[in-house]
């Protein structure tokens, strides 16, 4: 009786289909009946749903910078053994830059052939407004600040990167002292399963922030907002829909040699989480739990490479970057060379370093890339309109991305249950039994 129950009970992964696809319908037509300004949109659209979504993304990035900080830490102590960390840590730096970079050229070959921004003439309409704020970093000052001054600071501001070296030096160092430390070690271990049960319980909350989260977002936009921007919605999409279909797929098989569709099925949650929180931090914790209970990657490889993965991995940004450049080149009528569009490949992978995974961040990579190659910062109103649409997509593939290199990782130091992956354990990740207690 109690199994027949549990099989009736909806998974996490039914709950936020739904709630994605209420979403947008509420949205729609909150967008169709109320206008903007009016009680329902002030004290619903941009009161309750503001809030309540924004919550559940607070609740879930509160979590964010601790669970990075203990896995790692737990994952560096694991493999202290200098040749499996620096295997892991130079193949995954090197596929997240070989795999964004692909991402840039398929990008700017889609939008040469569909010409998404031939035939709209923006000179003549937004050259009005052509301030930024100035975004670049160069890339020293990049590598520079990847050794923090003062850790905690750094936790404060949220300073990824900084994070994460600290976090692989203390875990290297835990794992060569070894029984010397080990309340040191056991004490990070336990933190880990305390951060990781509590995101299992924010996760039960996910549907009701995914559908404010999705409702505000389509009842600010509409139809009619969208319309302009169509065909350059569509070609992004395109390229991100290559990148997933295509070169994931192909990668995933070639170093897996596993069916990467099977592995996408059960990647889905991820992806529809990522899609409706368009921050690839807040789908970290879920991304890890899928690929430990669903994938049978090694707790050690996985809690390394994705929020790594997370913060140097943006795939999908960059496919939005290359589209956007030749859009926005084409509007204005400019004509750019074959090295102003090597520029942007570079400017793109290396913008991606260092960027934070959270929603809206695309659009600042994006001013550096434009101001790379002297595009028109007012090119950035347009794009700014829709770019909560593409922020969702973008950050599916991002996260979608780490997942696979993740896997790749694992397969190649053979720490990657592959008994555990071609179970069908389709329905999302539950926690381990218990013992009966109750």
């Amino acid at each position: 009786m109690s199994n027949q129950q549990t099989r009736k009970r909806p998974s996490l992964t039914t709950w936020i289909l739904i709630s994605l696809v209420t979403g947008i319908v509420v949205g729609l037509l909150i967008s169709a009946v109320s206008p903007e300004g009016s009680p329902f949109d002030q004290y619903v659209t941009e009161g309750l749903f503001y809030v309540l979504g924004q919550w559940f993304i607070r609740l879930m990035q509160m979590l964010v910078i601790p669970l990075v900080f203990c896995s790692i830490v737990c994952g560096a102590a694991a493999m202290a053994d200098p040749k499996l960390l620096g295997k892991v840590g130079i193949g995954t730096l090197l596929m997240y830059i070989i795999t964004t970079a692909l991402a840039v050229l398929i990008a700017i070959g889609l939008a040469q052939l569909v010409a998404p921004g031939v035939g709209l003439d923006l000179a003549s309409v937004i050259m009005a407004d052509t301030t930024t704020a100035s975004t670049e970093v160069s890339m020293a000052e990049t590598l520079i600040n990847i050794i923090p001054t003062n850790i905690i600071e750094a936790m404060n501001n949220g300073a990824m990167l900084q994070i994460i070296f600290f976090a692989l030096i203390l875990g290297f160092v835990l794992g060569r002292l070894g029984s010397k430390v080990e309340t040191v070690n056991r004490f990070f271990e336990q933190f880990n399963t305390v951060m990781m049960t509590m995101i299992d319980i924010m996760l039960k909350v996910a549907p009701i922030g995914i559908f404010c989260l999705i409702a505000r977002t389509f009842a600010n936009l509409g139809i009619t907002g969208m319309m302009p921007m169509l065909k350059f919605i569509l070609t992004v999409y395109g390229g991100l829909f290559i990148q997933l279909f295509i070169v994931y797929a192909i990668i995933f098989a070639l170093f897996t040699r596993l069916n990467p569709f099977r592995f996408l099925r059960k990647m889905l949650p991820v992806m529809l989480f990522a899609f409706s929180t368009s921050s690839s931090n807040a789908t970290i914790p879920l991304n890890l739990e899928t690929l430990e209970r669903k994938c049978g990657v090694d707790e050690k490889v996985a809690s390394f490479t994705i929020p790594l993965g997370a913060t140097i991995n943006m795939s999908g940004t960059a496919i939005m970057q290359g589209v956007a450049v030749v859009f926005v080149a084409q509007a204005f009528g400019i004509d750019l060379s074959t090295s102003a569009l090597m520029t942007v490949v570079i400017t793109a992978v290396t913008a991606a370093i260092g960027t934070a995974g959270v929603p809206g961040v695309g659009t600042i990579m994006l001013a550096m890339v434009f101001e790379s190659v002297g595009l028109p910062a007012a090119g950035l109103a347009m794009i700014m309109g829709v770019d909560r649409i593409l922020d969702m997509g973008r950050t599916a593939v991002n996260v979608t991305g780490d997942a696979v290199v993740t896997m790749c990782m694992a397969s190649l130091t053979k720490t990657l249950d592959r008994n555990v992956f071609l179970s069908r354990n389709e329905d999302l990740i539950e926690k381990p039994a218990k013992a009966p207690s109750e």
